[in-house]
């Protein structure tokens, strides 16, 4: 793909924006696809999302339609980044108008409630085999914002193929936006979808007033729980000591731009979920994946305290503090998965 061709970007908040901005910075031509017509007739009068990402410019490069078949057709590369609750009925509307053997870059990070399958899941439910469509995984420590202000960020892209990857490492590679590439698609999808069920536990914990003691613990103890799912549904487990893990990890849980701390912190601060949710305009996907997570570490037989706890608090009204009581009253046990020595 050189810099004259088109590249689609279906979903315009704050995180598809960025990644439609970095891409026309770089020379491409970039056809955004706006779910809401207001908005879509905004950006092409003022040249500005002012829904989701105020304060930036956006380039000319960028040509906003509220039309999906004509974003999607004949284009070889798309970047997929619509919440994961409606991720099923988009791609359901774009398969017929993908071009064979396109790229399907995926940057939104979600499990599906009903299906529980990750975004690159519900790729291969819903592609016939004769598209030869390729599907990779993006994700990474990157707030959207800090992208737009150019403030150095790396990420991953993952993919079945190694050259996919790599086609799509040099498309979105800039001096600001290292990226890296990796094959294991599982592991990179599942820490950039639990990770946000782990920062919801953060913010709480921050909103209960507790110490960095405590938040540093649960971090350490979220990516335990979060590598055990992982390696259990086929990841590798280095995966999660990469970017995609540990990085984006660290970064939602602490970072004052990450709407999952948000919504924990305001929990913890004794608020309803009905009231959060209905203040926020962009979508905190760890509400609802800490459900998808929930069912999933049953089915899996995995345990994960602390995602089991935060389903609790979102979806049986549970006490945060006591649900911490909990969590630090259960059964002593090694720290290591493995004992040293074991086979």
């Amino acid at each position: 793909m050189d810099g004259s061709q088109r590249i689609a970007v279906i979903g315009a908040g704050s995180w598809g924006t960025a990644l439609a901005q970095l891409l026309a910075e770089k020379g491409y031509g970039v056809d955004l696809w706006v779910y809401e017509p207001e908005l879509c007739e905004t950006i092409r009068r003022t040249r500005e999302n002012d829904y989701y990402l105020k304060g930036f410019r956006l380039s000319d490069n960028i040509a906003p339609s509220t039309d999906l078949a004509g974003t999607v057709r004949d284009h070889s590369m798309l970047v997929m980044v619509v919440p994961s609750h409606v991720y099923r009925s988009v791609a359901s509307l774009m398969v017929p108008h993908l071009e064979k053997g396109c790229i399907l870059v995926s940057a939104t990070k979600g499990i599906e409630n009903d299906t529980l399958l990750t975004m690159s899941g519900i790729w291969e439910e819903l592609l016939p085999p004769f598209l030869e469509a390729h599907v990779v995984t993006l994700a990474g420590p990157s707030f959207a914002r800090e992208v737009m202000q150019k403030t150095p960020t790396a990420v991953t892209v993952a993919a079945d193929s190694l050259s996919t990857a790599e086609k799509v490492q040099r498309i979105f590679h800039t001096p600001t936006f290292r990226v890296y590439t990796s094959r294991d698609k599982v592991g990179v999808e599942l820490a950039g979808a639990l990770k946000n069920v782990i920062a919801l536990a953060a913010g709480a914990c921050d909103g209960l007033g507790y110490g960095h003691n405590t938040r540093a613990a649960l971090i350490t103890r979220g990516l335990a729980e979060i590598t055990r799912l992982g390696v259990k549904m086929g990841a590798h487990p280095m995966t999660f000591a990469g970017l995609s893990g540990i990085g984006d990890l660290l970064l939602t849980c602490t970072g004052d731009l990450s709407r999952n701390r948000t919504v924990g912190y305001r929990l913890g601060r004794g608020e309803k979920l009905a009231d959060i949710l209905a203040d926020m305009r962009m979508v905190a996907e760890g509400v609802k994946t800490s459900k998808s997570v929930y069912h999933l570490a049953r089915k899996m037989d995995v345990e994960m305290p602390i995602s089991e706890q935060i389903y609790k608090v979102l979806y049986e009204g549970k006490d945060p503090r006591q649900a911490v009581r909990d969590l630090m009253e259960r059964d002593l046990k090694s720290e290591m998965e493995f004992p040293l020595g074991a086979q």
